[in-house]
């Protein structure tokens, strides 16, 4: 029975995805849902209280269909670039192809307190994959990994709206590379101070110079380890 249920707010969510899709967001309705599937009205209100609560309903299947699709793209991708230029053209793509959709889906039924969350939790979700796949992958620190990620994922909305001001499949090319060429060089800064950090250091004054600037750099908890293991060298001399 709930299997039942569930498929029969699927289909009306499918009608109702089928008026959006022609560009009339505007004719959505109970009614015209119940139309469109062949239904009577009094069925569409068991699973939607109001037009806003099927917009919004849409909204956040589509949404989340789009997300667990870039999602696997991301995942399959074998380097860190690679994930981001993933994430870059499946959000160009999904701009192209389904673009209109979510647009009329966002006008319609406002970024209401449910939508607002859903999107936070997403937004968090893509971020903590995307500041350990850095952590592991560079080698370099939570605290480093974290903005960085937080700029590079950020240039994804402004990516988008220079492309609905000239949407062409040409400059939608010339996007995904300028993008890609911010990436590339954000993290090929990132390796090279990587490589730095973990240079052996050099004997003699250099050893004490890079001694200083660890415990400088050092967090709280990380200097009562060093002053523990200093103390127990010197009890063992």
């Amino acid at each position: 029975m709930r299997t039942a249920r569930a498929d029969r707010r699927e289909e009306l969510l499918d009608a109702a995805l089928e008026l959006v899709a022609r560009g009339d967001v505007d004719s959505v309705s109970v009614e015209a849902v119940a139309d469109r599937a062949g239904v009577s009205r009094s069925l569409v209100y068991k699973h939607f209280a109001n037009r806003t609560d099927i917009l919004t309903a849409l909204y956040e299947r589509e949404s989340t269909r789009l997300h667990d699709q870039l999602s696997a793209d991301v995942v399959a991708a074998p380097t860190l670039e690679e994930k981001y230029r993933a994430l870059c053209h499946g959000s160009l793509t999904a701009a192209k192809e389904r673009g209109q959709i979510f647009d009329g889906l966002r006008s319609a039924a406002g970024m209401n307190r449910q939508l607002r969350k859903v999107q936070r939790d997403r937004d968090r979700q893509t971020s903590a994959t995307y500041v350990q796949l850095t952590e592991r992958e560079i080698g370099v620190p939570g605290e480093l990994a974290e903005p960085v990620t937080a700029l590079l994922l950020g240039a994804i909305a402004p990516m988008l709206n220079l492309w609905h001001a000239r949407p062409t499949e040409a400059y939608a090319a010339e996007i995904e590379d300028a993008y890609m060429c911010l990436v590339i060089g954000t993290l090929g800064e990132l390796r090279s101070r990587a490589t730095v950090s973990t240079a052996e250091p050099a004997r003699g004054d250099d050893l004490s110079d890079w001694v200083s600037e660890r415990i400088e750099r050092a967090s709280p908890d990380q200097l009562r380890r060093i002053t523990r293991t200093l103390v127990r060298a010197l009890e063992n001399d």
